[in-house]
């Protein structure tokens, strides 16, 4: 049978954790059923594509995928953008000219560029959505919507999302919420839409994987950890996070805050300080991504918090699959994609339903009086919902469909 050939188009670096974590596994999986020849087009911020590049290759080229690279240009903004779009019509062109089957797109800028060439060549392509951008800019504040240029632009995105769920030939949401908030828009000739969250390597996290890091991380053998993962930012909630943790050491005072994040440890600390939280008791230490396991795996409790606005209803928290698949319980909120229904299932006492200190205070009694939630509940649960191979094989029912068997 003849190879079909696809290009991945992404704005995210594959040298980038959230490129090793969240792409290559998936194109990896649908490499190795041998029908889809892969060409994967990506933009690489210069730090991580010199730092990983070799792995990288070596990686790609053991299954076959190509690789081509462009450099992201982060200013100045908007013309940055404009300029990173127009290479990456003139670099699909040239393999529009080896033969070009299907185009997936990682999220919006990269959809603008495949809406052309459906409307101009009728190639089909994948509308992989990974959240509402345009709104995610707006509740993120990076957007105001008082500003005239930003309004156009938000407004601009509006109308083109409009069109890729119309064009596509399929969307891929991170959740059901995502999937369901689509469909009340009732847009006609609107493509299908496949729910695949943001999966997590089940060889990597794993409980075996934990190797015994605590006394190397410096913390002492009665200490009760707290842990957060990834990065800080837009969207996760710090100054609530130290709030709870502030809260947890009246009655824990042997507690810790464990941030394990490569993002800037003052950003975190002058944070801290300015809630008078003592610095001995906050341990930030940056990971490789096979060291997260062992990690993660020194916590009692994770936590997460995010702010729970429109756009958030499309989002899949990468971290919750990742630490629930090793059997750490997690503290998190409600109104944010598919948690509540996964918490539900697996740990509901631990959703906050609001950041109020009565709320931190219920889930802190709970946590500080011997709780002690079913580890097997959590990873069978992280099995249903995050198995990256059950989500390798969703993207497979959708190559197949658009490319026949």
């Amino acid at each position: 049978m003849k190879e079909k050939k696809v290009v991945f188009l992404t704005y995210d670096g594959i040298t980038d954790p959230l490129g090793q974590s969240q792409i290559l596994p998936y194109l990896i999986g649908i490499s190795s059923k041998k029908n889809y020849k892969i060409t994967i087009v990506s933009f690489e911020k210069t730090k991580n594509h010199l730092q990983n590049k070799e792995v990288i290759l070596n990686i790609l080229k053991s299954h076959n995928i190509k690789w081509i690279t462009l450099k992201y240009t982060k200013y100045p903004p908007i013309f940055s953008t404009l300029w990173d779009i127009y290479k990456l019509k003139r670099t699909l062109n040239k393999l529009k000219n080896k033969g070009l089957d299907l185009i997936h797109c990682r999220s919006y800028i990269t959809t603008l560029v495949a809406l052309g060439f459906k409307k101009t060549y009728k190639t089909p392509f994948i509308f992989d959505m990974r959240g509402f951008y345009a709104d995610e800019r707006v509740d993120g504040k990076i957007w105001s919507l008082d500003n005239f240029i930003y309004k156009k632009i938000y407004n601009y995105f509006k109308s083109k999302e409009k069109e890729f769920l119309q064009y596509s030939a399929y969307t891929i949401s991170l959740t059901t919420k995502g999937k369901k908030e689509i469909g009340s828009w009732n847009l006609p000739n609107q493509s299908k839409i496949k729910v695949i969250p943001c999966c997590t390597d089940e060889n990597l996290f794993q409980k075996k994987n934990i190797q015994n890091v605590r006394s190397k991380l410096g913390f002492n053998k009665d200490d009760f950890i707290i842990s957060y993962v990834g990065s800080i930012g837009t969207w996760y909630m710090l100054d609530e996070m130290l709030d709870f943790f502030k809260c947890l050491q009246i009655k824990k005072p042997n507690a810790k805050f464990f941030f394990i994040t490569k993002d800037d440890s003052q950003l975190i600390l002058e944070k801290v300080k300015s809630k008078k939280i003592d610095v001995s008791n906050i341990k930030i230490q940056p990971s490789s991504r096979e060291m997260m396991p062992s990690y993660i795996g020194v916590s009692n409790f994770s936590i997460f918090l995010i702010l729970p606005v429109f756009s958030k209803k499309a989002s899949s928290p990468t971290k919750m699959g990742e630490i629930m698949n090793l059997g750490i319980p997690i503290i998190c909120n409600s109104g944010v994609g598919d948690v509540d229904e996964i918490m539900e299932k697996s740990m509901p006492e631990l959703l906050v339903k609001d950041f109020s200190n009565k709320e931190y205070e219920r889930v802190i009694n709970l946590i500080t009086n011997n709780y002690k939630p079913n580890q097997k509940t959590i990873i069978e649960t992280s099995h249903s919902y995050y198995s990256l191979d059950k989500g390798v094989e969703k993207y497979k029912e959708v190559y197949k469909e658009i490319l026949g068997k």
